[in-house]
This record gives structure tokens, sequence and C-alpha cells, in this order.
């Protein structure tokens, strides 16, 4: 039976829904679930282009390793990053240390991304969901965070039962 989430920025008030993909990321969607509700600060991706992503806490018992990945993720895609200690050290942007381990969870809402860091090269992301309902919506919020600026922005992800 298919498992959906909802997807929220909750500063805009704009809400999409998602379909985890369990066929194709198996242990990825399991761990996402389990760990729902999720919420952290927005931002707004730097390099991959029409990207909007929070930071938090890693939750899965163990890390998955890569499944289902790409490098070039299309418009209502969700991702599922995992930063071991001293990958993020951008500490003017998150306000994060870099010595601590972290977990992206990101929505991409337009086209043309690619996921490459001038630092480290290809980055990778599990591709674990995909939104089914109200992507138009939602992407226009999104390029509106791009626009007017992610401050006061949160993200939020919870399970739709």
């Amino acid at each position: 039976m298919a498992r959906y989430i909802e997807v929220t920025l909750k500063k805009r008030g704009v809400s999409c829904v998602a379909q985890l993909l369990d066929d194709l990321a198996p242990k990825t969607c399991e761990a996402v679930w389990k760990a729902l509700p999720q919420e952290g600060d927005a931002f707004h991706a730097k390099y991959a282009n029409n990207e909007v992503y929070t930071l938090v806490p890693p939750f899965a018992s163990t890390e998955i390793g890569l499944e289902n990945p790409t490098t070039l993720p299309i418009p209502g895609d969700l991702l599922y990053f995992f930063f071991p200690p001293g990958t993020i050290t951008r500490l003017d942007v998150h306000d994060v240390g870099h010595r601590t381990r972290l977990v992206d969870l990101s929505i991409f809402y337009g086209r043309d991304n690619f996921l490459f860091s001038p630092t480290t090269g290809p980055v990778p992301g599990n591709r674990f969901a995909m939104v089914t309902e109200n992507l138009g919506e939602m992407a226009k919020a999104c390029d509106n965070v791009w626009r007017e600026g992610f401050v006061g922005e949160r993200l939020a992800f919870r399970r739709l039962d």
C-alpha cells in the first residue's frame, strides 16, 4: 500500500503531498517514515539550483548509504542526504557545527538541477519520494524562498496516514 507524506513551507503556508518510493528506496523510505515528523529551518540551495532543504540530526539506526541515488533530480523529487562530520563547513549559512553529522531533507521544484559541489564534486542523494499533489503551488513558494529569502521559514515533513 502506498505511503504519503506532506511537505510544508510553514511561513508561506503552502504544502504538497508526496508518495514514498518504497519499491526504489525501501531503506530510506522506512527510515524517513519512522522518523517523521521532521522540521527545521529552510534554506535555498546555492549550487544545486531549484532546491529547498532543511538540516536535521541523523535519525536512521545505521547509516543507509546510497539507495536510488541521483545527481540530476527533477521537479517534485524529494531527496535524503547524509553528511558525515566535516562536510558542512559553511557556518555563516548554517547554524551548525562543522563536526556534526547531518541529514539534509530536500524538495526540488524546478528543472536543470545538478548536485555538484565545487569543493567535493558530485553529491548524490537518495531519491525517496515524488510529489503527487500541489507541486505548482509549492514550486511558486520555493521560488519565493529564493527571491525573498529564507529567514524565518521552516520546512516540515509529516506522515499522512
